[in-house]
């Protein structure tokens, strides 16, 4: 049986959350494998709108089991306030969420290292964590010597465990910051206890579970945090997240070897959008930025943090197509561009003087090109309404071709709104043929530098 990625192509914020909402119901399993509460998902449905961070959007259907996995590093109190909002408002999580044994827990010393560390890492830019101490606490996972997985809080040596990690820390917060508090071992413990006594239920050995479901035919739907070019290795380093939130962290952060999956669907905006620090190279800051900004609603899920936004950046979107191996394109908020003159793509870069069509693995490259711009007619139709590929104006159709030609992978889903029936799920027997990967077209109207 199949077992589907969703991953978001950009800096994240694609709209996943809707994608993998839709897509539920062709799965009996949804996977979230990497990240932390750090990543926020909007699902809208019957006029109801639904924000989750660490739960998969599966959630919503109650026939369909949702899995965090070991790859995820779980706040307890996170995982308990979107359980306890879900109830409230009727959806039932008692048989159908499974949470990691392996998942590494954050605590309270982790987001007071995150406040300490997220200050200047170039040229005095901060990366723009959430504060949530998602990445210390992957640190800690690497380091191995200080870490506490989710099965550890029933072991019987839990209390003696966390009293080592305590005395480690302060030693160490207390040479960094005179305004970190003291941490008392027996507050946090009973405190943690608590969570762990409520989330029982829910604990087991995910990875086990996955491997026997999909030996036994089930199918799996692997949802994605962030985007590919956060990606701890792949991506904007060092101004990405502490996980492998591309393509290639699937099978790693969930346990289920690559072999069983067979659909990878990439899903990106119509144009671009980032938070915190790092080069973004088509970047507007302006009024064109702005006014996709104040149409898009683009302000993060969890922050609400303002998000840089500017043109599509095809560059871009190529490489971390082939990076996650995508077979397919879901293109998000296509509508938000209506009204536009002009919609503007960009096809390359240029690197002092000459042109770049790949996507630089230094920063200081990346800071350093000039976006190489295709210039599109826009249209003014509102899309909102639009069921039908065809039905698009031809303006926006051409500009969704020339994301296809571009990124040499067909659009198979098409986003106009964020309710679920705004979505165009095309027939992939109409969409554009097989591309070549691997050599640019030759564009179709004259680049331009703005």
């Amino acid at each position: 049986m199949p077992a589907t990625c969703v991953i978001g192509l950009q800096w994240g914020d694609e709209a996943k959350g809707k994608l993998v909402d839709i897509l539920t119901e062709q799965h009996d399993i949804v996977v979230r494998y990497q990240g932390g509460a750090n990543a926020g998902h909007t699902v809208v449905s019957g006029g109801q709108t639904w924000k989750l961070s660490l739960i998969p959007s599966g959630i919503l259907r109650p026939d369909v089991t949702c899995v965090v996995t070991g790859g995820v590093v779980l706040n307890p109190c996170s995982v308990l306030s979107e359980i306890d909002s879900l109830v409230s408002r009727g959806v039932r999580v008692e048989r159908n969420l499974l949470l990691s044994d392996r998942a590494h827990i954050v605590f309270p010393w982790h987001v007071a290292e995150d406040h300490l560390l997220d200050s200047s890492v170039s040229g005095g830019e901060a990366i723009g964590t959430t504060g949530r101490g998602i990445g210390p606490c992957y640190r800690d996972k690497v380091g191995r010597a200080l870490a506490i997985r989710l099965g550890d809080l029933y072991r019987s040596d839990f209390l003696e465990r966390l009293r080592h990690v305590i005395q480690n820390k302060q030693q160490s917060l207390s040479t960094t910051s005179t305004a970190v508090s003291q941490f008392d071992a027996d507050a946090i413990h009973r405190e943690y206890a608590d969570y762990a006594e409520r989330l029982r239920p829910h604990v087991t050995d995910t990875t086990a579970y996955l491997l026997d479901a999909v030996e036994s035919g089930k199918r799996l739907l692997f949802e994605g945090a962030q985007g590919s070019l956060l990606d701890i290795d792949h991506g904007t380093f060092p101004f990405v997240t502490s996980s492998n939130s591309s393509g290639v962290g699937v099978s790693s952060g969930s346990g289920v070897p690559g072999r069983w999956m067979n659909r990878v669907i990439g899903v990106l905006k119509a144009y671009s959008t980032r938070v915190g620090g790092g080069p973004m190279p088509t970047e507007q800051d302006n009024a064109k930025g702005e006014y996709l900004r104040q149409r898009g609603n683009e302000y993060g899920t969890v922050t609400r943090r303002p998000r840089r936004c500017g043109w599509f950046d095809a560059v871009a979107a190529r490489y971390t197509s082939r990076l996650s191996g995508v077979d397919e394109l879901s293109v998000m908020l296509l509508d938000v561009l209506s009204g536009l003159d002009q919609v503007l793509i960009c096809s390359a870069y240029e690197l002092e003087g000459r042109r770049l069509d790949h996507f630089p693995s230094h920063i200081d490259d990346l800071r350093a090109v000039v976006p190489v711009y295709e210039s599109w007619p826009g249209w003014n139709e509102d899309l909102s309404g639009v069921q039908h590929y065809q039905d698009l104006p031809q303006a926006a159709q051409n500009y969704l071709a020339r994301i296809e030609t571009l990124l040499g992978r067909p659009v198979s889903v098409v986003s106009v709104g964020p309710d679920r029936n705004q979505t165009i799920q095309r027939d992939n027997a109409a969409a554009s043929p097989s591309l070549s990967f691997n050599a640019l077209p030759t564009p179709q109207h004259h680049a331009t530098h703005v």
